[in-house]
């Protein structure tokens, strides 16, 4: 997908289309296309930096037994640990830098993973009931 908003909005409507069709409900569904949203745009935005050369790919996953969602930019890299706390009093009052935390608190798990270039996060939430047979199937996104 291109690093522009628009593929960030189209993540998050494929997040929340696989995301229904798995058999999560609305609460769920909302909290997931959002974690989903700010993945996606801290690829396009921190990783790419909206360059148009740079790519971002989006992969779902759904099992019976959950939903993993992986997104994957072309930039220099991030190491989460570093990132600012957005609960420190300092940051408080940011206009940003809460995208990971949301991330952590909606999804049941959240992995990074270094490539060259760029940066992978994997995205799980597991469901609490196991789907039906026809909620089990695996969604690539565009390139």
């Amino acid at each position: 997908m291109e690093s522009t908003l628009d593929s960030v909005n189209r993540a998050e409507e494929l997040a929340n289309k696989l995301a229904a069709e798995s058999g999560f409900d609305e609460d769920e569904r909302h909290r997931i296309a959002l974690a989903v949203r700010e993945a996606a745009v801290n690829a396009v935005y921190h990783g790419n930096h909206y360059d148009p050369q740079k790519k971002i790919t989006v992969g779902f996953e759904s099992s019976g037994s959950a939903l993993t969602v992986t997104i994957r930019d072309q930039g220099t890299g991030v190491v989460p640990e570093e990132v600012p706390d957005p609960l420190a009093p300092e940051n408080l009052l940011r206009g940003s830098g809460r995208g990971i935390f949301l991330i952590r608190a909606f999804m049941d798990e959240v992995r990074f993973r270094t490539l060259d270039p760029g940066t992978e996060i994997i995205l799980v939430k597991r469901r609490s009931a196991p789907p039906t047979a026809s909620q089990n199937q695996t969604c690539r996104g565009p390139r």
